[in-house]
């Protein structure tokens, strides 16, 4: 019998309510009732509700006339407000009911505990780093899957089939604020910086709640790691409490000073000295999918992990050499007369952008899409860089705005496909130039959500017409 199948049974016949009918949550309903489970679904969107009409075991919620004390637990989709801007009238009623609140992550590791995992959060940086985590284990012979905040749903991932030694999870802040009880076996705290706080309200909650996931929960202080790396002013500050608390083994990784017990990177070599003695372990900058400040520092993340999962030194380097790089991050989609077209569409926010910005140059930059709250405050700095911005999406009047206020030559695009065009004919038509051919990068340092479902799908459009281009 499936685990699922056999928790399911402990649920004594009581209905789960899903809310939130995106990926993750149309997996778990997926999942749940394939086993036998009674499913009660609800979402904003009608549209998405009418998808599981006249499936088995499914049924639709009535928000405000249900009784929510019959349900086992809400299982509740990251994308609904928990607490900020004001919790969801299904949080309301929940709480009130006094219903226990979970995402797809905490139930999973309620029906696989005996899955070893990995979570790793940041701002920025979490999906490359999770992706090589899961490559190196891969590369290194352990049975290894990659789910969460990042591709694959965990409820899609067929772990029955063959069951994995290590699950590496991308969790996101809002994921972490849904995990009452899970804590993976090895924490990764990258960076924080300002970001989603019209859902954290201020810096205070959003750094508290990354800080949950070096916690212990249920597990054993003996088999229980951390790695922090203390770059930024928050990361130091957990860093700083977890270290006084030593409720795990904790591993400080830093990228802007020599650390006597940790792994640092200086001048792109990586370097070890976790072991009371210093030792060079590469030079970063000769792997192509990991070049550039911001990759220094999810290597050296990755490779604390991987050291504290039992992998090699030997093995990880090799892992480090066949990274292919992660699609939607500074990712080379083509070169075409020297010129290179770069997705980095996952940078949604000023801080991302700023990483792709900072590792290249003669940049001709589309940007643009739905704007967050931070806008591009703070990439000013990277003017020299520039040749020309390409202005996209809703937020293309308000970005027109900000470049005039720094005199920095723009086009308004309004649709990605024409910005690409106007990239494009701009680059080539420089080259020769001095100080090189350039990139033309998609680094939209804004959501996709005013023209696309997601920033995959934005990413996957610019992959589109750049591959349609003439050379």
């Amino acid at each position: 019998m499936s685990k699922v199948k056999s928790f399911v049974k402990t649920l004594s016949d009581k209905p789960v309510l899903v809310y939130g009918l995106g990926k993750s949550g149309n997996a778990c309903v997926n999942a749940l009732s394939k086993a036998g489970a009674n499913i009660v679904i609800g979402d904003d969107e009608f549209d998405n509700i009418n998808k599981f009409s006249g499936r088995k075991n499914v049924s639709a919620l009535d928000l405000y006339s249900q009784d929510f004390g019959k349900f086992a637990f809400l299982l509740l989709s990251p994308g609904i407000p928990l607490t900020h801007p004001e919790p969801h009238d299904v949080v309301k009623k929940a709480k009130e009911a006094g219903l226990e609140i979970i995402c797809d992550i905490e139930l999973f590791s309620r029906i696989y505990p005996d899955i070893k995992t990995i979570g790793i959060t940041g701002t920025n940086g979490k999906s490359t780093t999770s992706a090589l985590v899961v490559h190196i284990l891969k590369q290194s012979g352990e049975r290894a899957v990659l789910g969460g905040n990042i591709g694959t749903a965990v409820f899609d991932i067929e772990v029955e089939k063959d069951m994995p030694e290590w699950l590496v999870l991308e969790i996101s802040s809002f994921q972490i604020d849904l995990c009452p009880v899970f804590r993976p076996d090895i924490a990764v705290i990258i960076n924080i910086t300002p970001d989603h706080l019209d859902r954290h309200g201020n810096m205070e909650h959003y750094t508290d709640v990354k800080e949950r996931l070096i916690e212990l929960g249920s597990l054993n202080s003996d088999d229980a790691y951390a790695i922090i790396c203390s770059d930024d002013e928050y990361t130091l500050r957990i860093y700083e409490r977890a270290k006084d608390i030593n409720l795990r083994e904790i591993t400080e990784v830093s990228t802007k000073k020599r650390l006597d017990n940790g792994v640092y990177v200086k001048d792109a070599i990586l370097l070890d000295t976790t072991d009371g003695e210093v030792k060079t372990i590469v030079d970063l900058s000769k792997f192509p999918s990991l070049k550039g400040q911001h990759n220094y520092q999810n290597s050296a993340c990755a490779y604390a992990a991987a050291k504290n999962a039992g992998i090699e030194t030997a093995d990880i380097l090799e892992g480090f050499e066949s990274f292919p790089g992660l699609n939607h991050r500074q990712f080379l989609v083509r070169t075409i007369n020297g010129v290179g077209y770069i997705n980095d569409s996952k940078a949604t926010n000023a801080a991302s952008a700023a990483m792709a910005l900072g590792a290249q140059n003669n940049v001709y930059w589309i940007v643009g899409g739905r704007k967050k709250k931070t806008g591009l405050d703070g990439l000013e700095g990277f003017f020299p860089q520039i040749k020309h911005a390409f202005l996209i999406g809703e937020s293309t009047e308000d970005l027109a705005d900000w470049f005039d206020k720094y005199g920095m030559e723009y086009t308004r695009c309004f649709t990605l496909e024409n910005a690409v065009v106007k990239a494009h004919n701009m680059a080539q038509g420089n080259r020769g130039q001095p100080g090189g051919t350039g990139v033309v990068l998609l680094s939209p340092a804004c959501a996709s959500f005013d023209q696309y479902d997601s920033f995959e799908h934005r990413g996957n459009h610019f992959t589109e017409i750049v591959n349609a281009l003439d050379e």
